[in-house]
């Protein structure tokens, strides 16, 4: 066994292999950014090395440099996650003729497996069943939108060295094509350095199925059951469980030799997932591998009581797979949801900030959280905006549902915009318990995922009207004389009533709050609705009755806004305090970046006349890109970036000139 890995990655990913390996006592190297410099993995790690600036490209994924650092620390084996240089053939045929071990599979069947369309070639003669679509050498525009127009539209377009959801576009129509083309290319140039695409047929309610597969040096195959992984956005997933529901034994078992197959094939060793795509008819189809350990492994290492990364360690150190097929057992259910630092409401924008207040449910024997982040660290622009997994175990699937619900009712996150809401929604949906899932799941489910009900907006306003009055009673009292006129918070004067008047913000709502301080308790007003409230207020936690219906909730308040916990939901508000000299915005209706990111393309010139819903300007952010659309028929008249400009939140990219004061301009001349 290795007494000492370097971990070529970052976040939780790296958290996790660091306390594997310590537990096995294994030394753990840790290489870092510059943004990483007082990271979560550099701490827990027996050493670290500066890499570079931000950026992945000077810093995780200068190979050559990781290389160096294996060889000047005395690293046996590298593991690299996932991400970054997992998946790169070059990089571990460089570790192989610099006598370092690649903890992963060997370069060759990364190589077959890196290319989609390759992978596909290979799949075919060992006899694993493939989607109808294209994936030749040929990379002409004119033949990839005939071989699309043969399939039959809906088609899935995709990066074949692609990952993650980058460079993929789903076309639904021909005159959709050409502009999915473009992007879908530019993704997969921008995102692998390939922009070679393949055409599949994209089935409409497909379910995404995956095989975690293990393979040792002396031909040893085996696989971990396997996981459901269908509810997904931006074709990336958004919560697994394990074992995939209501599929029968027989396809369960077949969809496994499928599996082995496909690793046997390319001579594989080390983890694996072999993707199927399963159609509510019972056939399945292969869709990718991937060579490398999965962010969803936990659910597979939950229901098989097995540690997938020790495993890892064991083959790539020359032992055989620790059990056989038949000693395998699967026991209960898991399910795992990512925690992302994104915007569910705006079309899952990757967001940014510093995590302000972070709680996290207990851990113990049915919960767990897989993180590479503290209260107080930055979730910048440069990486994938992932803050956590939680995953959790019981001995069934509404036994682990309830499990995760109330474990998501424990998380709190303040400083930035999060899916905790919406995966409470999700994972309470109606649709979703009884298991009526497919790949376009958030889709057919909009309206029990997103939003929130008026009502509930009006009550977390006036439970924060009441904590803002207790808060403000508990800063103002004197301990030595609690009797005190001057201790009171009821503004008292002579023949008048005891009010406390605010206005809340919450996102484009303003409310009118007033809260009356009666003998026992308070009289909340709110557009015309009453609430009598009684409330007590320890540490930051608010316990509070309105008109009966009592309420427990923790409050964070970080200068002027407030962010209320209850029930597995978050809601922000903002105390609107008037300042002097404040004026409406000048530059309302212009064309505005949604994110901080970076412009990777213009779509439109200056001088060009177009419709509404036309993309103008492309931006990229934690490797996603976003188009920016017309929302109106006009002409461009200025641009304000160019590609490869940072932008941050709010910045105004371009200028568009109504069509109606064009045609005023026009008859002026």
């Amino acid at each position: 066994m290795f007494n000492k890995i370097l971990i070529a990655n970052r976040g939780e990913i790296a958290c996790r292999i660091i306390d594997t390996a310590h537990r096995m006592g294994i030394q753990c190297v840790a290489v870092y950014s510059e943004a990483d410099r007082n990271a979560r993995h550099v701490a827990l790690a027996d050493e670290a090395f500066l890499l570079g600036p931000a950026p992945s490209k000077d810093s995780y994924l200068k190979s050559d440099l990781i290389l160096q650092i294996a060889k000047q620390s005395g690293a046996q084996a590298i593991h690299p996650g996932y991400g970054f240089l997992s998946e790169n053939a070059d990089f571990a045929r460089a570790c192989e003729s610099n006598n370092i071990e690649f903890i992963g599979p060997p370069a060759s069947a990364i190589d077959s497996m890196g290319s989609k369309s390759a992978a596909k070639s290979i799949m075919e003669s060992a006899n694993v069943p493939l989607v109808p679509g294209y994936h030749g050498d040929d990379q002409s525009r004119e033949l990839i939108k005939n071989e699309a127009n043969r399939c039959g539209y809906p088609v899935l377009l995709k990066a074949v060295a692609g990952g993650g959801g980058k460079g993929m576009r789903v076309v639904w129509q021909e005159s959709e094509f050409d502009e999915a083309f473009n992007a879908a290319r530019r993704e997969g140039e921008s995102s692998f350095g390939n922009g070679d695409l393949l055409v599949e047929k994209y089935l409409t309610k497909p379910r995404h199925v995956e095989l975690q597969v293990f393979a040792d040096k002396s031909g040893h195959a085996v696989y971990l059951a396997d996981r459901d992984c269908s509810v997904q956005r931006r074709h990336q997933k958004v919560i697994e469980e394990a074992p995939a529901p209501d599929i029968p034994e027989d396809i369960r078992c077949a969809m496994g030799q499928a599996a082995i197959q496909a690793a046997r094939a390319i001579n594989y060793v080390g983890a694996g997932t072999v993707e199927f795509l399963y159609d509510e008819d019972g056939s399945f189809y292969f869709m990718e591998m991937n060579t490398r350990l999965q962010v969803e492994h936990p659910v597979s290492e939950l229901i098989t009581r097995q540690d997938l990364v020790e495993w890892q360690l064991r083959v790539a150190a020359g032992e055989d797979l620790p059990l056989a097929q038949e000693q395998i057992q699967v026991e209960g259910h898991a399910i795992e949801v990512r925690v992302y630092a994104e915007d569910p409401d705006n079309d899952f924008l990757p967001a940014t900030g510093t995590l302000k207040y972070l709680r996290t449910p207990t851990e113990n024997r049915h919960v767990r959280v897989d993180t590479g982040v503290i209260e107080g660290d930055e979730v910048s622009i440069y990486y994938d905006p992932m803050i956590a997994k939680l995953i959790v175990w019981d001995e069934s699937r509404d036994q682990a549902l309830s499990r995760m619900s109330s474990a998501l009712k424990d998380y709190q996150i303040c400083g930035l915009t999060t899916n905790l809401n919406f995966l409470s929604n999700l994972v309470q949906a109606p649709a979703f318990k009884a298991f009526d899932v497919d790949t376009g799941f958030i889709e057919k489910n909009q309206n029990v995922l997103f939003g929130e009900a008026d009502h509930n907006q009006h009550q977390s306003i006036a439970l924060a009207a009441c904590y803002l009055t207790l808060d403000k009673k508990r800063r103002s009292s004197n301990p030595q004389d609690p009797t005190s006129p001057f201790n009171q918070l009821n503004n008292w004067r002579l023949n008048s009533s005891c009010a406390h008047p605010y206005e809340l913000v919450h996102g484009d709502n303003s409310y009118q709050v007033n809260v009356l301080e009666l003998a026992n308790g308070f009289e909340i007003t709110l557009n015309n609705t009453t609430y009598e409230v009684k409330g007590k207020l320890e540490a930051e936690q608010l316990t509070a009755t309105l008109n009966g219906h009592q309420f427990s909730v923790s409050v964070f308040q970080d200068g002027q806004e407030l962010t209320l916990f209850q029930d597995g939901h978050t809601f922000t508000c903002q105390r609107h305090v008037e300042m002097f000299g404040e004026h409406e915005d000048d530059t309302a209706g212009s064309l505005c970046a949604p994110m901080n990111g970076t412009v990777v393309a213009i779509l439109k010139e200056p001088g060009s006349k177009v419709e509404a819903g036309e993309g103008l300007i492309v931006i990229e952010a934690m490797k996603m890109e976003q188009t920016i659309a017309a929302p109106y028929e006009g002409t461009v008249t200025e641009l304000f970036y160019q590609p490869g400009d940072l932008v941050n939140e709010g910045s105004e990219l371009l200028a568009l000139t109504p069509v109606s004061e064009n045609n005023s301009a026009d008859g002026d001349a």
